[in-house]
């Protein structure tokens, strides 16, 4: 295979087409492509920079979730703790009136019943009393009205009351 050289003037208008190419390109392409590139490079870099600071904001408030549903969490377990022991407190004291009540109750109940059976033990001394008078009196006018049984009578009591 035989390689075909080119000619000089080929060479040459190929290197001045590019040597003019060149010059057109760097004259109007170069700086706006670098330009482009270089703003495309900077919002790149600014859109990274913005995602980690978002990033990092978004760690910070999950952080600050966590707190405030620990605190939350806490705070609940306050509240429930607080009322079971107001709850506890206000059976022990419901116990505790009922448990005074009934004793008052009891009491009170106790003092009637003395009162009543003193008011019966009281009535029924006097109405033994009565009967034994009523009986006395019986007694009394049946012996008392035979003569000689009378006399026997005072002779026992005279007996009897020197004997002592």
């Amino acid at each position: 295979m035989d390689l075909v050289t080119p000619g000089f003037g080929l060479v040459f208008w190929t290197a001045i087409t590019f040597l003019i190419l060149l010059f057109i390109l760097k004259k109007f392409a170069w700086k706006p492509i670098l330009g482009a590139v270089s703003s495309r490079e900077e919002s790149i870099k600014d859109a990274l920079a913005a995602a980690e600071a978002a990033r990092r904001e978004m760690e910070n408030l999950q952080a600050d979730n966590e707190r405030i549903l620990q605190e939350a969490r806490a705070e609940r377990e306050a509240m429930l703790k607080e009322a079971r022991d107001m709850k506890n407190k206000m059976i022990a004291d419901a116990k505790e009136d009922a448990k005074l009540t009934a004793d008052k109750m009891i009491s009170q109940a106790q003092e009637a019943i003395q009162s009543e059976k003193k008011a019966a033990i009281a009535e029924l001394k006097g109405q033994v009393a009565s009967l034994s008078l009523e009986i006395a009196e019986k007694v009394v006018k049946q012996e008392l009205s035979n003569k000689g049984q009378q006399e026997k009578l005072v002779e026992d009591m005279l007996g009897k009351a020197k004997l002592n």
